[in-house]
């Protein structure tokens, strides 16, 4: 992202008389400043001069004689192929995810059991913080490079380089600090829960919960598993960064590669990837430090950790492409932790209550806020494209509904899968009754998510903030929490149809 990008204060009003036409769902679909279809068609002529001062200055330092739209408009050439396009590109994306989502949970019941959470309470209770931050930075990483890569801004092979090696070293310093408040979020509960009983662990509403385990005679909470818990939690973040961050990269230079859309791959993937690998990292770190708890280690690679986020601090100071995101994108991040602590309130309160709620709430709460990660992804290219010099011919575009529509029949089928695979495996018993009225409200979490993606999106670039920096954090925990209340609701009408579930015995 340049200096002159969505979000910072000092864009100048130089522009203010450049007119900008009506924003198209596809960045794609412009020539001579017309456009085939419509993103923010209600806008009117005022909010329409400040989106075009906005995206000429677009994310990433787009450049004029972008070849982003040259080289995507090969693979694109009507209404049928592109919705064709995105039901290939999301559809098997969205299952994978979701059952990855669905191990990590398993994942997640195992490491709670290893030695290190067992004799250190901050552990277990640093996962559901790290999981929320860590997985908004990947989401936001592979939403800002499907922009740079939808714009043509990663076909310039040092222009690539650049932004990668930015991003990369942004990472590294994002997941320090995320991992650092996470410890002291833990270090807080810590000292709440010897008050409490039978707590359950807050855990992203797209894993099942685990229970924290209360303070026995002999166990301590002091400085030094204060030490081991935010070198675990530095350590683990960074490595993860590390991985994953090259991973997406990579996955979008290949999708960028083959003519595939970025925006419809990498949201659900980073999502799903960076809880496994951020909680296996976890879980292997504490395992590693354990042993040397009482030993300076644990301080020595804490710091370690530190050295490394400062350098990549000033290295990311000195890249012009991402100079300006280490002051942005801060706030969503921390507030979607606040609103996940709401989200974790209604889990405590029904998790015991109904059979198998935790598990139901990985694909009523993860897929719809995986869908409507890919709607922002889509939306905030469209936006940052939009107002680019027009280039090659156009072609007809899918509606913003159009587009709405696909991504809400692509979930159904996932979602009748997975219900397929809790039965099939024997974790759940579900009746008729109880699949039937899942399916629905699972179709209004869906519904939900698309809207509140749009809603979200140009709400964010009409004041000035990058959607691909603020968007997604917020949508995430937004859907966690509605997706969790569509499920108690579910679960009260069909007790009152007098239906029941049964787990596994």
């Amino acid at each position: 992202m340049n200096p002159q990008s969505p979000g910072n204060p000092r864009i100048s009003e130089e522009s203010e008389s450049f007119n900008s036409p009506p924003i198209p769902l596809n960045p794609l679909a412009a020539l001579d400043g017309k456009y085939t279809s419509y993103l923010n068609g209600d806008l009117d002529d005022e909010e329409d001069d400040d989106i075009a001062d906005q995206g000429s200055r677009a994310l990433l330092g787009s450049r004029e004689g972008t070849r982003g739209r040259e080289r995507v408009a090969k693979f694109a050439t009507g209404l049928w192929p592109q919705i064709k396009g995105i039901v290939i590109e999301s559809a098997p994306t969205l299952l994978l995810t979701t059952v990855g989502l669905l191990f990590t949970g398993e994942l997640l019941d195992q490491v709670s059991r290893w030695r290190a959470m067992k004799e250190v309470d901050q552990l277990i209770m640093i996962i559901p913080v790290v999981l929320n931050l860590k997985g908004n930075l990947e989401m936001n990483l592979s939403a800002r490079l499907g922009t740079a890569a939808n714009v043509g801004e990663l076909d310039d092979p040092k222009t690539r380089r650049g932004m990668i090696l930015g991003n990369l070293t942004l990472l590294q310093v994002q997941a320090a600090v995320v991992s650092f408040v996470a410890a002291g979020v833990s270090l807080i509960l810590g000292l709440m829960i010897p008050k409490m009983k039978g707590v359950q662990a807050k855990i992203d509403v797209r894993h099942p919960p685990v229970r924290i385990p209360l303070h026995e005679e002999g166990r301590k909470s002091g400085f030094p598993e204060l030490i081991m818990v935010s070198a675990t939690a530095m350590t683990a973040a960074s490595l993860s960064s590390l991985i994953l961050g090259s991973f997406m990269c990579s996955l979008i230079v290949v999708c960028r590669h083959f003519g595939r859309d970025p925006d419809n791959i990498a949201p659900p993937v980073a999502s799903c990837l960076g809880d496994l690998v951020t909680l296996l990292l976890i879980g292997a770190t504490s395992t590693g430090l354990i042993g040397f708890i009482h030993t300076p280690l644990p301080l020595i690679v804490g710091l370690s950790v530190v050295g490394v986020a400062t350098t990549c601090f000033f290295l990311t100071r000195r890249n012009e492409h991402v100079r300006e995101l280490v002051k942005e994108g801060w706030s969503p991040l921390f507030g979607a932790m606040v609103i996940s602590s709401c989200t974790g309130i209604v889990l405590d309160l029904f998790v015991s209550r109904y059979e198998g709620f935790a598990l139901l709430a990985v694909v009523i709460s993860g897929l719809p806020g995986s869908v409507g990660s890919i709607f922002v992804s889509r939306l905030s290219t469209a936006l940052h494209a939009a107002a680019l010099p027009s280039s090659p011919a156009p072609y007809r575009e899918p509606s913003p509904l159009v587009v709405m529509i696909t991504l809400i029949v692509i979930t159904i089928p996932v979602e009748i899968i997975f219900l397929s695979i809790l039965h099939g495996l024997g974790w759940l018993r579900l009746p008729f009754v109880f699949v039937a009225f899942s399916i629905l409200f699972f179709c209004c979490a869906v519904t939900a998510s698309l809207i509140i993606a749009r809603a979200l999106t140009n709400f964010l670039w009409k004041r000035k903030y990058d959607p691909d920096m603020y968007a997604l954090p917020i949508h995430s925990a937004l859907m966690d929490l509605i997706g969790q209340l569509l499920l108690v609701l579910c679960f009260e009408i069909v007790s009152l149809l007098g239906v029941t579930i049964h787990g596994k015995s």
